[in-house]
């Protein structure tokens, strides 16, 4: 007999009124269950489709596991499932039409094994909604109450799984009923494990071609391996059985010039999967190219469905529907993925936007945002009205009660910055003084960014949006609004600004730490200085001054006053930088070394020349002041908050990732010792040769590629032994000083004024992240910053393509350079040129077939023959019978050039025109070689201090000598290359790679 309910709705009008709506809904006692253990089987009147019989429990999946996951659950593996109309209704109502039809599909497929139930309109299943109860609560409420009749109903003779995403509902419902068990979405999969072993649930993290993907150690190989996934998809793997293993090949590929390989010669076989379910999509907008007229013919006569090309070689060709494809041939355009049908070898698209013309530098620059998923729009009238004012009419001052409650340095401290030449945004300045008791005081004050970006305001949402500043070959896009990043918060010169201090007591001659103040401060800085001016003060150049703009409206006595009061004072912070490097390097630190070229633009922003920037003495003076300052700040909030504090780790590498340059280092005749951080700082350090610099930097180089990025975490999530900074070898680590470009900071610099507030056994103002929020805002941050690091190495790339794309490879001479060799390919050979920071791919073989010969004039040129290759050289030999051999570290004479292309960004090759190197002028080699000797004049210098501050503490017994030297590896990360500092609050040079 039907019982009649009614279900009432509210709906919103678009006036706004609320509109009662009263339907009326029937419930039977009696709705067909499609299983064959039904105990009624005349009753229940089905359509003929019936679960399987031969499964060991049923599965029924909850509504939100229906809409993420849908694609895992058409695999024919997964048996017994059992849709909920609760579910279904919710795919329905919000995601749509073509994921709801994909639904009904695979219900009406008789080759799957699942069916529909209709609880919503059986007597014992069908729930009403309780006042105030979610929809979300609701569903799945209904859900379980449904399972649970269905497992009495076919009396109890097979079990019900549950899935859920919903952690209440596991801990809720997980051992209420016997029988109906609730687990999460990982736990099903590990229950319907099928023919081989389900390996891991990963991110496919790229391809080494276009159909080829490396996932977290596990080899996907081939588009039909790779199953409908695309990059950055959450995928289950599959792992093969070991008789279908692949190597990765060593051969050089078109389509990445560097360290992955596709092609012949494979390596040693390692684990080999296929993708067998895709967890989680991270479709986005892709930017894309429209085929050519001819290409469009080509595609069939249904002109109308177009095949576009991503800019990414990972990306599949995408189809969608347009009329305009011949009118957008010569644009970058944007379009987005809508679905994947099982049957169809490319995804669906629409068409978004149009970026800019092919080839056209905005175009280029803005392709680069999309395809790293940056948004650069203005900041809204909302966050503007939270910034101060600081005009000339209504000038922004010190407040009386931020100089009631700050400690005032402006007339006790001088302080002064060192920066790159243009920079704007002065995060951090520095002061040293000596004390009436004679010891040293040393400070390191920071921008105060959280004095004006309130938590949860506007402005401080949008920052953590953008989790920092992009900055990219010739531009950036600010994380904080000008106001604030170029004036308010950045520490110029001359005018009063609120910080955030670190200062510490230091021994006047051991320089060791007596205490230490964190606190608010005031200060004036004094001097806005550059790298270079502070390089040549403390080198004792003293004509530098004129250039100093502080200086220029003095009388000659207080000029001289103060000239030396600024020399004494860089003087001392690097005296004191060499010692507090000594100590780090004792414990294991790494030093590692990298080209950073810098783009310099003419007027109209064309590209004048590419410069490598030189590494000086008082890059490492800053550095090792904000290091020390990053230490202690993360030690401070680490003990006050030892749950929920914001740190920065680097596991230790791999060891196998080391292979490569030992074998590299082995050809020279070196050994790198990889146990620990300490022995392969040592051995970088030995691996020194007399008549070729370039081979340590090139080692250094390739150990920075074998380590893994440093990660922002919340101490919370993982265990003490786990903070270390394997590079910096140091217990615990943060970043603290760079709150203007870096959000991190800010919560850090949260932490520390509660940490403060704590201390006095004052109330903490703000509210803190738990341990789980700071947890998701550390990922969230953690793939900005890669983000900045890919746009800021592809925008140096697009430039340094620019700059040879205008020129004659054959005629200009700035297309011929000295370059090195530094790895060994199959078909070729990887080769790092000095001068532009360049490294890429020489082949050795051409297409055609045809290896490269180099006469006796030193020219090369193609000729038939075959190579053959050694583990540190590879023989060219043709068939005339000529033959030339290039080894590791060979200088050998490039040419460079571009190889441009429509639908991907152009690439920088290179060909190799002798096996000679490269006869410099003179004039240039003077200079790198004076350039060469100043900087091993420096690390001399350095070493003998720190050599002789080694000598004072070396009072201990073998045993902590041993310990010393071999139980070193408890930090968690890496130096790396010069051009990475910025992002790593080392040097604050670049924005790369984060330490």
């Amino acid at each position: 007999m039907l019982q009649k309910r009614e279900k009432v709705l509210l709906l919103r009008t678009f006036q706004g009124r609320t509109l009662r709506i009263v339907r009326e809904h029937y419930l039977r006692p009696c709705v067909p269950c499609h299983s064959p253990l039904c105990p009624q089987p005349a009753a229940c009147r089905h359509d003929g489709k019936l679960l399987s019989g031969d499964v060991t429990h049923y599965v029924i999946p909850d509504w939100k596991v229906v809409q993420d996951y849908l694609e895992i659950l058409e695999f024919p593996e997964l048996k017994g499932i059992i849709f909920m109309q609760t579910a279904c209704q919710a795919v329905q109502h919000q995601r749509g039409r073509r994921q709801y039809n994909k639904l009904r599909n695979l219900l009406k497929d008789a080759r799957h094994d699942c069916i529909l139930f209709a609880n919503e309109f059986q007597q014992s299943c069908y729930l009403p909604r309780e006042r105030g109860e979610s929809m979300e609560k609701w569903q799945t409420r209904s859900i379980y109450n449904a399972a649970v009749w269905y497992y009495h109903h076919c009396q109890d003779r097979m079990p019900i799984v549950m899935v859920t995403e919903d952690e209440e509902a596991i801990q809720q419902y997980g051992s209420e009923t016997e029988g109906v068990f609730v687990i999460s979405f990982k736990g099903i999969l590990n229950v319907n494990k099928h023919r081989a072993q389900i390996e891991a649930f990963v991110r496919l993290q790229g391809a080494s071609s276009k159909d080829s993907g490396l996932v977290s150690d596990i080899l996907i190989h081939g588009m039909k391996a790779r199953n409908r996934s695309i990059h950055g998809d959450v995928v289950v793997v599959e792992l093969l059985a070991k008789n279908k293993w692949r190597g990765r090949t060593t051969a050089l590929c078109e389509n990445d010039s560097d360290d992955k390989a596709s092609g012949d010669s494979p390596s040693e076989p390692m684990a080999t999967g296929r993708v067998v379910g895709i967890l989680q999509k991270n479709w986005r907008d892709y930017v894309v190219t429209f085929p050519s007229k001819e290409e469009v013919q080509s595609q069939g006569k249904n002109a109308q469905k177009i095949l576009v090309t991503p800019w990414d070689y990972r990306i599949p060709k995408i189809r969608i529907s347009t009329q305009q494809a011949e009118a957008l041939q010569d644009f970058r355009v944007v379009v987005r993925i809508d679905s994947w049908e099982s049957t169809s070898v490319y995804p669906n698209g629409h068409f978004v936007r149009v970026l800019g013309k092919i080839g056209d530098l905005e175009g280029e620059i803005a392709t680069i945002l999309v395809e790293n998923s940056i948004s650069v729009v203005p900041f809204s009238e909302a966050q503007m009205c939270e910034m101060p004012v600081n005009t000339p009419e209504n000038p922004w001052k010190v407040s009386p009660e931020e100089e009631q409650e700050r400690r005032d340095l402006r007339k006790t401290h001088l302080v002064f910055s060192i920066d790159p030449k243009g920079c704007e945004d002065v995060d951090d300045t520095l002061s040293v003084r000596t004390l009436n008791n004679g010891n040293l005081e040393l400070g390191v004050h920071i921008a105060d960014v959280t004095h004006f970006v309130a938590l949860n305001s506007y402005i401080d949402i949008e920052a953590r949006t953008r989790a920092t500043t992009y900055y990219l070959a010739d531009r950036r896009y600010d994380m904080l609004p000008s106001i604030l990043s170029a004036d308010l918060c950045s520490l110029l010169g001359g005018v009063d600004r609120y910080a955030v201090s670190v200062m510490w007591e230091l021994d006047k001659t051991s320089y060791e730490i007596k205490k230490v103040w964190y606190g608010r401060t005031i200060i004036r800085s004094a001097y806005k200085l550059f790298y270079e001016a502070a390089q040549e003060l403390l080198d004792g150049n003293f004509s530098v001054v004129d250039d100093i703009p502080e200086f220029k409206d003095l009388d000659e006595k207080s000029r001289q006053d103060k000239l030396e009061e600024l020399v004494w004072a860089i003087g001392k912070l690097t005296d004191i930088a060499r010692h507090v490097r000594a100590k780090r390097d004792g414990c294991g630190a790494l030093e590692l070394e990298g080209v950073e070229v810098r783009v310099q633009l003419d007027e109209k922003k064309n590209i004048h020349d590419l410069i490598p920037k030189q590494p000086l003495e008082v890059h490492e003076t800053v550095a090792e002041c904000m290091i020390l300052a990053n230490h202690w700040v993360a030690k401070k909030i680490w003990e006050s908050f030892p749950h929920q504090a914001l740190l920065r780790q680097h596991p230790p590498p791999h060891q196998e990732f080391f292979s490569e340059l030992r074998e590299c280092a082995k050809a020279k005749g070196f050994f790198i010792d990889t146990r620990s951080n300490k022995t392969l700082a040592d051995s970088l350090d030995n691996a020194n040769d007399p008549n070729d610099p370039i081979v340590n930097r090139l080692l250094r180089s390739m150990a920075t590629q074998a380590m893994s990025n440093a990660l922002y975490f919340s101490t919370g999530s993982c265990a003490e032994e786990e903070f270390h900074h394997y590079g910096l070898a140091l217990d615990k680590y943060t970043h603290f000083t760079s709150p203007i470009r870096r959000y991190s900071d800010i919560v850090v610099h949260r932490l520390l004024m509660a940490a403060i507030s704590k201390d006095k056994k004052m109330e903490i103002k703000e509210n803190l992240f738990s341990n789980k929020d700071l947890e998701e805002l550390c990922r969230h941050i953690n793939n900005r910053n890669r983000a900045a690091q890919h746009s800021q190495k592809q925008s140096t790339e697009l430039f340094q393509c620019m700059y040879f794309k205008d020129k004659d490879p054959e005629t200009d001479e700035r297309c011929i350079s000295d370059g090195v060799i530094y790895s060994i390919r199959t078909n070729g050979v990887l080769v790092f040129i000095p001068r532009f920071g360049i490294k890429g791919a020489a082949y050795l073989k051409n297409k055609d077939g045809f290896v490269i010969s180099c006469g006796p004039d030193s020219h090369s040129e193609w000729k038939p023959g075959s190579l053959q290759r050694f583990q540190n050289k590879i023989t060219s030999t043709t068939t005339g019978g000529e033959s030339v051999t290039f080894h590791l570290f060979d200088h050998v004479t490039v040419r460079i050039f571009v190889q441009a292309s429509r639908c991907h960004s152009d690439t920088i090759r290179l060909e190799i025109v002798s096996n000679k190197p490269y006869m410099i002028p003179n004039t240039e080699l003077f200079h790198q070689n004076s350039l060469l000797l100043k900087n091993e004049l420096v690390k001399e210098v350095t070493r003998s201090v720190e050599a002789a501050q080694l000598a004072q503490e070396v009072k201990v017994n073998l045993i902590q000598e041993e310990y010393q030297e071999y139980c070193q590896t408890k930090g968690r990360s890496l130096y790396t290359l010069l051009e990475e500092i910025r992002d790593l609050a080392l040097l604050d040079v670049s924005n790369n790679y984060g330490i």
